[in-house]
């Protein structure tokens, strides 16, 4: 748990957006590995079950947060340190553009960028053709891209 809590907490939070979710995400998927650590072969197939598990937690947790409108305060805002994107503005706009992105699509982002897989490993871990994941991910890049470029024109 110690080795891979990280990794978890990671993706739950930047697919999700909020530390609370992610927390509680984190805890489930650990728990349900504790009950399923007899199917468990190896370290590889460990580390795909943890990412397989909290995507599709993940996913199933925001169709749930689709019916909701309300946010913890704390979750709200988070600033970006000024490193990470090198515009702290930037950064913040970037996170939100992701989180309206599609379930899907935000899985991919995620799990593209943030854990840095390939295109291979992440049709694995979501069980979709390779060409689907290529394509969601040109989409969602698309949208990110255009979304980013709107904010900019109204700046200007």
């Amino acid at each position: 748990m110690l080795e891979y809590q990280s990794l978890v907490f990671s993706v739950a939070y930047h697919f999700l957006q909020a530390s609370a979710l992610a927390e509680e995400i984190s805890q489930d998927i650990f728990l349900d590995l504790y009950r399923n650590l007899a199917k468990i072969e190896s370290a590889a197939h460990l580390l795909f079950w943890l990412r397989r598990s909290t995507t599709n937690r993940c996913i199933d947790q925001s169709r749930k947060l689709a019916y909701r409108t309300e946010v913890p305060i704390s979750d709200t805002f988070h600033p970006a340190s000024p490193g990470e994107f090198g515009d702290t503005l930037l950064g913040e706009s970037l996170r939100r553009q992701i989180a309206r992105l599609p379930e899907w699509q935000r899985a991919i982002v995620v799990l593209r960028y943030q854990e840095d897989m390939d295109p291979v490993e992440i049709a694995d871990i979501l069980n979709i053709p390779v060409n689907t994941v290529k394509s969601r991910l040109h989409r969602a890049l698309g949208t990110l891209r255009q979304a980013l470029e709107r904010k900019q024109r109204v700046r200007a």
